[in-house]
């Protein structure tokens, strides 16, 4: 049994300790003490799992106060494993022995796995398995990431190697678990909240190594609200937005209260907080990270109408999203519930300019054109995210030939995510992965990643067969050392 334990419980009790034997006083002056003070010294960090599972095998009464499920595991596991406490909720029955046994196991196995890319990478044979090793892993992947974040953390200069592939294996982790996330989202029907979750997950995919989560943003947007409440209660102490901060289904529907709604919204974004648009640095893929835009308190069109709608939403007034050309907006309806509208029946708003608000006639002096009356109807949630990642496509075709090509590549993938059969996109992405490569690199993984694309485009677009054996042919030259890479291609080809 740990020393400091005893030593703890004789501190509170030295008259039983001076009548006992010395080694049977310090077990006597533990167990006499109430549950309480047994439960604060198990819990007081001194003492490791090892000495936890020594202590629970002493007697009876110190096995029920280590119980698995308990309070002295449940600290243990929190010590050791500070970050993934979110994870769990305080309702839940957990058994946090077990979580920590699991825990354990998946931080020896992701150390096993890192090592072994190291060793793998800079040998002259690389295996063409790639990730399938982390892919095939048993246990809660939040485990496994959470090690490799551990290796990341590790101080100084020390496992450089080790933090180079711990970083790689957790991006590749993470932005997988993300596109599956976006792919099951989009299946999902639209409401409001979904323009933000789907903004959110974009955000994500794009950062893999920053904690981003829908739930903070949410949080922090939800302070902006209180702010404008703050300031609503100036404007009108009554208002109903004050009782019930909705969203959701419960709008408000009398036009005076919406307008007392987005005067406090734009006193509190534009006046108070700073927001406004990015005009300086238009062409920066912060702007569209809706993290990076509440941090900056700047973006673009889009990403300041999402953060506006939300807002107001949160509010109780329905503001919808329009996909203007060249510069999104919101659009606020004037007309009756119900009625036939038109798009003269609708007040627009420009989040960008400050929340002003303009008539059909001042949106076409906005981008200096005339446009169809279809181009000022909402959108869905699919719709605004294809413009976000198309900015961000463009922005990735931006970058100059000395830099990674990693928002071109992210981009892609999230564009094809949500239009899996766009041919053009296909051949620049297969053209992308075989100039660049991608993890594990230089590995055949690489090789049937493209192949695989290239057949998709085939069938797609049997009138690409010009730009598809073009690309077959640089890939074998790619692979003509490896005779056996050569085997499996020819396989794969036909």
């Amino acid at each position: 049994m740990a020393t400091a334990a005893v030593d703890s419980a004789m501190e509170v009790v030295p008259a039983l300790a001076e009548e006992a034997a010395p080694e049977a006083a310090g077990l006597c002056c533990l167990v006499s003490l109430p549950g309480e003070v047994l439960e604060y010294i198990l819990c007081s960090g001194s003492l490791t799992a090892a000495d936890i599972s020594r202590v629970s095998s002493t007697c009876r009464r110190l096995r029920e106060l280590c119980q698995s499920s308990g309070k002295v595991w449940k600290e243990q596991f929190r010590v050791r494993w500070p970050s993934l406490m979110k994870h769990y909720s305080p309702t839940d029955y957990v058994n946090w022995l077990e979580e920590y046994k699991v825990r354990q196991k998946a931080g020896l196995e992701a150390r096993k796995i890192v090592a072994s890319f190291s060793k793998r990478f800079f040998s002259e044979h690389v295996p063409c398995n790639g990730f399938s090793d982390i892919e095939n892993l048993e246990g809660p992947e939040i485990f496994f990431e959470d090690e490799l974040v551990c290796i990341l953390n590790m101080e100084g200069r020390k496992a450089l190697t080790w933090k180079y592939y711990a970083k790689k294996i957790l991006y590749y982790l993470r932005q997988q678990k993300i596109l599956n996330n976006l792919k099951a989202f989009l299946q999902h029907s639209d409401d409001f909240e979904s323009y933000l979750e789907g903004a959110v997950y974009i955000d994500q995919y794009c950062n893999p190594l920053s904690e981003i989560s829908l739930k903070d943003i949410h949080a922090q947007i939800d302070s902006i609200v209180e702010l404008v409440c703050k300031t609503l209660r100036g404007i009108n102490s009554r208002h109903p937005s004050l009782a019930f901060k909705a969203g959701g289904s419960s709008m408000i529907m009398e036009i005076e209260l919406q307008s007392q709604v987005l005067d406090a919204m734009n006193y509190v974004l534009y006046d108070q907080l700073k927001f406004k648009g990015n005009r300086m640095d238009y062409y920066n893929a912060l702007n569209l990270y809706m993290h990076q835009v509440l941090i900056r308190r700047t973006g673009i069109p889009i990403s300041m109408s999402l953060l506006y709608m939300t807002v107001a939403r949160k509010l109780g007034v329905p503001l919808e999203p329009v996909n203007f050309p060249s510069h999104f907006l919101l659009r606020w309806c004037q007309g009756a519930e119900g009625a036939n509208l038109d798009i003269f029946d609708y007040i627009y708003i420009d989040a960008f300019g400050k929340g002003r608000q303009l008539t059909v006639k001042e949106c076409e002096y906005l981008i200096g054109q005339h446009v169809t009356a279809a181009l000022y109807g909402v959108v869905n949630v699919k719709k605004v995210l294809q413009r976000m990642v198309g900015n961000l496509l463009s922005l990735g075709k931006r970058e100059g030939i000395d830099q990674s090509y990693q928002l071109l590549r992210d981009s892609l993938d999230l564009y094809l995510a949500m239009y899996p059969d766009q041919v053009q996109l296909l051949l620049l992405q297969a053209r992308l992965y075989f100039h660049l490569g991608i993890w594990p690199e230089k590995s055949f993984c690489l090789v049937l990643k493209v192949l695989d694309i290239l057949q998709h485009i085939q069938t797609l677009d049997p009138g690409q067969h010009g730009a598809v054996g073009y690309l077959v042919q640089h890939t074998l030259e790619h692979i003509e050392r490896s005779s056996s890479c050569k085997d499996n291609v020819a396989l794969r080809l036909h």
